[in-house]
């Protein structure tokens, strides 16, 4: 369904991005945002998905400043990988990968002529939240636990849109007490705990759990459907 097209961030950043189109006029843009494993089979399939329900769907490769295409499974010297690469891509000066996240954003808003959500899972869903707070162009934000996202300094941060939250009740990348505090901080923030484990959303990985992906789904596309028209 998709292609890749080649964006360009202000500092002159090529970004490569995934683009899904809906079948009509778009109704806005999803712009999505990859876990650690890279612009891969599961996060095509979610851009798709996002397209089917008639939105123009970005996926950009926020890996691609410090290694580019990469696309990985889930095993374990998969997760390896993908947390070196995140913690290298965490290491680089500000406003690091937020500048081409910033470029979907702006290259979304453009091609559908309408209203730009961000959604965005595990190490993705920690970018949505601080674009949530620091970037333009942007209607709505879903991310998807987050991991780190409820420590004291992500919870100072103030989002300026909507923000809807998909955590889980056993992650331990984003544990309860911490999302205690996120829902105390945040009031207007809706968050909504599952009973499962982290990244619940990929039917790729052991801790899919089809129930919670599906009630999550539903409640995002009531979500953007509300904030994007």
């Amino acid at each position: 369904m998709g292609q890749t097209v080649q964006l360009q961030a202000a500092d002159g950043q090529q970004v490569p991005a995934y683009v899904a189109q809906p079948a009509g006029r778009p109704r806005g843009a999803v712009v999505v945002l990859q876990e650690i494993f890279g612009v891969n089979t599961h996060i095509r399939a979610v851009a798709d998905g996002y397209a089917r329900d008639g939105y123009l769907v970005l996926a950009p490769s926020t890996f691609q400043r410090v290694q580019p295409g990469v696309e990985l499974g889930y095993d374990e010297a998969d997760m390896k990988t993908g947390m070196a690469l995140k913690a290298a891509a965490e290491a680089l000066p500000a406003p690091g990968v937020l500048a081409d996240v910033q470029a979907a954003i702006d290259h979304a808003g453009r091609a559908s002529g309408g209203k730009v959500g961000l959604v965005g899972y595990c190490w993705g869903g920690l970018l949505t939240w601080r674009a949530a707070s620091l970037l333009e162009g942007l209607a709505a934000a879903v991310p998807y636990y987050g991991g780190g996202m409820t420590t004291p300094a992500e919870i100072a941060r103030q989002p300026r849109v909507p923000v809807l939250a998909h955590l889980s009740d056993c992650d331990p990348w984003v544990p309860l007490e911490g999302v205690q505090a996120l829902r105390q901080a945040h009031p207007r923030v809706e968050v909504r705990l599952y009973a499962a484990k982290h990244g619940f959303n990929c039917d790729q990985r052991a801790s899919w759990d089809e129930p919670a992906a599906r009630l999550a789904r539903e409640r995002t596309l009531a979500f953007f459907a509300q904030y994007l028209g």
